[in-house]
């Protein structure tokens, strides 16, 4: 097994977005990113992160794929409700992507209908599903007291997120 840490340097370049930044409250975000999808019709939605999947789901939005970890701003938030899907259960350290959870994500989005329980952190596995998702896919994940950032999977964007995970620092990890 390996796990890729980040870089002090990737954990500064990555403070920044790295799709188009919706700003607002989630009362604010919501429809923008709903007319968003409307207009663009994706050919997959990835949701990741407790808070933005939990609001589109009540905005009766449901994604293909959510990454989920049972916290929203490192605090335990209410599990949300899989309706359904297959769910795939990995562990990630903070700061990290760990093979399995690498995994998990490919698999999940493969899948589709998927939701993805990480017990550690999900924030990086953002990067897994913007490699992982077909072309023409929009991945959304929040922006800690800005808003939602929608990242739109294609050729360009796949590049930069795979010279990104390149720059990760690479172990062997124990389990």
């Amino acid at each position: 097994m390996h796990i890729r840490l980040l870089t002090p340097e990737l954990r500064r370049r990555l403070k920044k977005p790295i799709g188009e930044l919706i700003r607002g409250s989630v009362e604010e975000t919501v429809p923008k990113v709903k007319a968003i999808l409307k207009g663009e019709r994706p050919a997959m939605l990835i949701t990741v992160g407790d808070q933005i999947t939990k609001s589109m789901l009540e905005a009766g939005v449901k994604p293909d794929v959510m990454v989920v970890d049972g916290r929203i701003m490192r605090k335990p938030a209410e599990p949300l409700k899989t309706y359904g899907r297959t769910v795939l259960k990995a562990r990630n350290p903070a700061g990290t992507i760990s093979d399995e959870a690498w995994n998990a994500v490919w698999k999940a989005i493969r899948h589709g209908d998927c939701a993805v329980l990480v017990d550690g952190e999900e924030d990086l596995l953002t990067l897994v599903a913007v490699l992982a998702a077909p072309e023409g896919s929009i991945i959304l994940y929040g922006q800690p007291n800005e808003g939602v950032v929608a990242v739109r999977a294609t050729k360009e964007k796949k590049k930069e997120i795979q010279s990104i995970i390149d720059e990760m620092e690479k172990r062997k990890q124990n389990l």
